[in-house]
């Protein structure tokens, strides 16, 4: 990970990333020494030291103090329309806050809005913002925050803010992935639901369908691709039109685990066996996917463990500030996963 400088660095002063280069480690790494942070090994510790005396590094002392001693707060930012999808972010959340020993503020943001939900957390005193979908994607929000200085970072983006910190999965090829794993049960008619239209993911999503669709020589059915909104109630309306479009496709791959929930309840309700008469899969596995029958084939979008490493960034970015420093920008991609469970089987 990189540090750059800010114009607060003194004249021919050693930084911590030239620390951190000398001996093969983080910036991060050399911050939590500095710190105090119990969690670093004591061989780490001491060559982090080392480096430091060998190089002459000097930190303002007074800002080390504040950055080991100074609570961090962080405002969370949010406004989703999947339940299932925000309990797994404030999983993560709470767990990585109780372990950096940071302080959680939530607030809720709803339409149109965001300017001033984010001036109740600036003035709830929050040193930074994690902004989690839809809000990640929100120029509004962007705005606002690059405007008053203060570090963020966007969870699930599908478009990362130019200079700014950001943690997601590569969504284009997760969606092509599944949809090739459903090509190999045989499955040649295959529905699509569509993720909400202010989303940049949705449209990731859609076009990693349409390319492995392609890749596999089979045209699009538009009659077969209907829009979402990432919601359940969505996901009925959406399944509906394309089990009502006459001749029904084999498969349908909702982007989300809400939407293809729904898609499900849909199937029983016009007796369509599912996965025998109808695969369904969806995307994130959240909770809800193995509490609906039958348990739901999806994308594993490690959603808590994103909440974490953003919370471990943007502490770190944080605590940085204080030293005069920041982290570069940063897009940290996640590992995703297919999870195969009964809603699919071969054609």
């Amino acid at each position: 990970m990189k540090i750059k400088r800010t114009p607060r660095r003194r004249r021919n002063a050693v930084t911590m990333h030239e620390v951190a280069k000398h001996i093969g480690v983080s910036p991060m790494t050399v911050s939590r020494v500095l710190s105090g942070d119990a969690n670093v090994k004591a061989e780490m510790r001491q060559r982090v030291q080392a480096a430091i005396k060998e190089l002459g590094y000097s930190p303002n002392v007074a800002a080390r103090n504040l950055a080991r001693a100074a609570t961090v707060h962080i405002g969370l930012l949010y406004s989703n329309p999947s339940a299932a999808y925000l309990n797994e972010l404030l999983v993560g959340v709470l767990e990585q806050s109780s372990h950096v020993g940071c302080q959680i503020v939530l607030e809720k943001c709803g339409a149109r809005n965001e300017r001033s939900a984010i001036e109740r957390l600036l003035r709830g005193g929050v040193g930074g913002i994690i902004l989690p979908p839809p809000l990640s994607d929100s120029k509004v929000a962007l705005e606002a925050l690059r405007s008053a200085k203060i570090p963020c970072i966007a969870v699930a983006t599908g478009r990362p803010e130019v200079g700014g910190l950001s943690v997601r999965i590569d969504d284009f090829e997760a969606a092509a992935a599944m949809t090739r794993y459903l090509l190999s049960l045989g499955h040649r008619d295959i529905g699509f639901i569509v993720g909400a239209p202010n989303q940049t993911v949705s449209a990731q999503r859609q076009a990693g369908f349409e390319m492995a669709l392609r890749e596999a020589g089979l045209p699009l059915h538009p009659e077969w691709v209907k829009q979402g909104s990432f919601s359940y109630r969505s996901g009925l309306v959406a399944a509906e039109q394309i089990l009502n479009s006459g001749r029904h496709p084999t498969a349908i791959f909702a982007s989300n685990d809400d939407m293809a929930a729904a898609a499900i309840a849909v199937a029983h309700r016009v007796r369509l066996d599912v996965p025998k008469d109808l695969t369904i899969v969806g995307f994130d596995d959240t909770p809800l996917a193995t509490t609906i029958w039958p348990a739901l084939t999806t994308v594993c979008q490690p959603v808590a463990a994103m909440a974490r490493k953003a919370v471990e960034l943007l502490t770190e970015e944080i605590r940085l500030r204080r030293f005069g420093e920041t982290l570069e920008p940063l897009q940290h991609f996640m590992n995703f996963a297919l999870v195969k469970r009964e809603s699919s089987a071969p054609i």
